[in-house]
Formats: structure tokens, C-alpha cells, sequence
């Protein structure tokens, strides 16, 4: 992409920037990087009707960077100078971010998708086991001084992954992934259900069912899909309902795919053994009801909180600026714009 004079295209840089520092540098020869003095959404606003960005055509942001701008919403972008043209996220979940908007102005999005695969997928594979053999719970007992006392520290007696039927809901990049981490343990069975049925090479064994068949059927739930308003508490008081007692729930999503009031009761009530968080409904401030209870094994959204991770998804966001830059287009558009057929 050029710009039609000798300077350099712009690129609004919204970090933080942990690891990425050469790949910036790299980006920086062929774009000038520009960054907002905002410190809320508000100052954020102003420096865009003051004209700060008009000659701006690419922001790359970080899922941080919602504490100072919020959501990039249908306000926001019809603030935007007509010289953005991409918008580039770091992360593979953008739900910080309304598409609707951006295809009405045409304005691209993309995600750095796979690279966040491997290190999600260990996560719920941790929370899963312990959820599973009620490891989080024998810890608490165990600072308790109850292993003096009982067998265990009194830890309930819990479950081989041989004897359960794993639901995998959502198989994307990060749900195949689980899958493939899970092979080797051994379950009973694994089903998944998605909004499309994967090729067959791409199943690896895992059959193919209907939603109401993945909740009826399953002994653990891993729950892997991507929010929007067809997802938002998808798991909610109609759905546990048809779920066996004594499932096991995992997600390593987004916090508002779980009605978390309804969660929350039927963790009580023992229709749901346990539950395995990595994300909640209102973060950071997450329901300290949630989190305190025994069979809840919880993590502060850290899924992807690796050294490797956090720097291929800061390369990844440089990829899309890049090529933006240079071809036009980002590589990895999400897919409502794909689907649009504007780009």
C-alpha cells in the first residue's frame, strides 16, 4: 500500500508490546508507528475529532488496550478518519471488537489465529485433570492439615479419563488442539459438535453429533468457541439441564459463554461436579462467589500467558500490519469479513 507522497504509511500502535520489539523495529522501515496519549475512551475520542489520526490507515491493538479505548464499536469507528483502513488485533478471540461497523466502512480486521492453539489447549488440558480427579480440592484440604486426619486429605475419589465421554464444543484451531491433547489419555469416547461438520481427516476419530446430543451424552464438556450473540450464555439453565448429572465443565473461551449465575447454582446443587475456569463473565472483576467454591478449579485468564506465545501473537499482529502495508490486505481477515466478500 502506498500513500501517493514520500512518507511513510502510518501505523496507530495500541500495546502493550512484551516481545515483539524486533519484528517492530522491522515494521518501523517501512511505517512511521504512531501512538495514542489517551488514558480512557474518552481522551481516546477527543484525540479523534481533533484530527491526531486522519492520516492513519492502520491501528493494531492488544486485548488490553479495551481499558482505554472500550469496545471498537459503531461510536468509535464513525469517528475514524476515512484513512483507516485495517485494523489489526492481537489475539485469536476479537470480541473486544464489532464487525458490523467495520464492513459497513469496509474497514479490515484480522486475528492472529493458530499461534494461540497449543498454549490454550494445555490450559484446558490442566483444568480438565484436575477437575476430573479433584486435584485443586485435595490441595486446599491438604493446606487445611487434613492429610493427618484423612486418606487423601478426605479428597473425594475421583475419575480416569477411560471411563468419560469428552464433548468438545466448538472444534476450531484451539478445540482440535485440545482433542489431539487428549487422544493419547484414553476417553471413553470424544464427540464434538460445530456449526459445520469437520472433513473426516480432520476428525481424528471424534464423531460428529448434535448439540443437544454433545450435552446429553457427555461426562466433560471443553468448551471452545468463539463469542458473539449467537454464543453469549450458550451454556445457561435450558442447556445444563440436558446435561447428565455430574458433568464436568471446562472453558477456556470467554467468560460470558456461561450464564455464570446459573453455573453457579448448579455447582451447588451438584448437578455440575465441578467446573474448570480460565475466563469469567466481568474480568478482572470476576464473581468471588465463582471462584471461592471448592469444586471450582479457577486461573485468571492466563491461557495464553507463555513467554512464546505472547511474542508469536505480537508477531502475528505485525504480519497483518505488514502486509497490509505492503499488498493491501491483512492475511488472517476474521471470518464475518471474509464472509462479506468486500475485500
Amino acid at each position: 500500500m502506498t500513500t501517493g507522497t514520500n512518507s511513510k504509511p502510518k501505523v496507530l500502535r495500541f500495546g502493550p508490546i512484551r516481545y515483539a520489539q524486533d519484528t517492530w523495529k522491522d515494521l518501523s522501515e517501512i511505517a512511521e508507528i504512531v501512538e495514542s496519549s489517551a488514558k480512557n475512551r474518552e481522551e481516546f475520542i477527543e484525540e479523534l475529532k481533533n484530527g491526531k489520526f486522519d492520516d492513519v490507515s492502520v491501528i493494531s491493538r492488544t486485548f488490553e488496550s479495551v481499558s482505554i479505548t472500550g469496545r471498537i464499536d459503531e461510536e468509535l469507528v464513525a469517528l475514524f478518519p476515512k484513512s483507516i483502513k485495517s485494523i489489526c488485533h492481537s489475539g485469536a478471540g476479537y470480541d473486544q471488537v464489532d464487525t458490523a461497523p467495520l464492513i459497513e466502512r469496509k474497514i479490515q480486521l484480522s486475528n492472529s489465529p493458530s499461534v494461540v492453539d497449543n498454549a490454550t489447549a494445555d490450559t484446558a488440558v490442566y483444568l480438565l485433570l484436575s477437575c476430573l480427579r479433584n486435584f485443586q480440592l485435595s490441595h486446599h484440604n491438604l493446606l487445611e492439615g487434613r492429610w493427618q486426619k484423612e486418606k487423601c486429605a478426605g479428597t473425594p475419589v475421583g475419575h480416569d479419563p477411560s471411563s468419560q465421554v469428552l464433548g468438545i464444543l466448538g472444534m476450531g484451531g484451539i478445540g482440535r488442539t485440545i482433542r489431539d491433547r487428549l487422544i493419547p489419555f484414553g476417553f471413553k469416547k470424544i464427540i464434538y459438535y460445530n456449526r459445520h461438520r469437520l472433513p473426516e481427516e480432520l476428525e481424528k476419530g471424534a464423531e460428529y453429533v448434535t448439540l443437544d446430543q454433545l450435552l446429553s451424552q457427555s461426562d466433560v464438556i471443553a468448551i471452545s468457541v468463539p463469542l458473539n450473540a449467537n454464543t453469549k450464555h450458550l451454556i445457561n439453565e435450558k442447556t445444563i439441564s440436558q446435561m447428565k448429572d455430574g458433568v464436568i465443565i471446562v472453558n477456556t473461551s470467554r467468560g460470558p459463554v456461561i450464564d455464570e449465575i446459573e453455573l453457579i447454582k448448579n455447582l451447588k446443587n451438584g448437578k455440575i461436579t465441578s467446573c474448570g475456569l480460565d475466563v469469567f463473565e466481568n474480568e478482572p472483576n470476576a464473581r468471588e462467589e465463582l471462584y471461592n467454591l471448592p469444586n471450582c478449579v479457577s486461573l485468571p485468564h492466563m491461557g495464553t500467558h507463555s513467554v512464546e506465545t505472547i511474542k508469536a501473537i505480537e508477531d502475528c499482529n505485525v504480519k497483518n500490519c505488514t502486509a497490509f502495508i505492503k499488498n493491501g490486505k491483512v492475511e488472517d481477515l476474521v471470518s464475518e469479513l471474509q464472509k462479506s466478500n468486500l475485500y
